[in-house]
């Protein structure tokens, strides 16, 4: 881990951050980071799971040939 930075957080999340990386055998940083990666994540999918515009549809069943 190269450059580092200083967040605040209360007591209460950093003690449930320290629980969560020892019981994943991680740094503090691996678990931050993946909880953001699983955010990005289930956001993408809650995207991906509305439905499809009716310019979006037009575009899919547009003929390519």
């Amino acid at each position: 881990m190269g450059d580092t930075t200083t967040i605040r957080i209360s007591r209460q999340t950093h003690a449930r951050v320290i629980r969560l990386a020892t019981e994943r055998h991680e740094t503090i940083d691996e678990t931050v980071s993946r909880a953001i990666r699983a955010l990005r994540q289930d956001a993408m999918a809650r995207d991906l799971s509305t439905d499809l515009t009716d310019d979006e549809t037009a575009w899919l069943d547009a003929d390519a040939g």
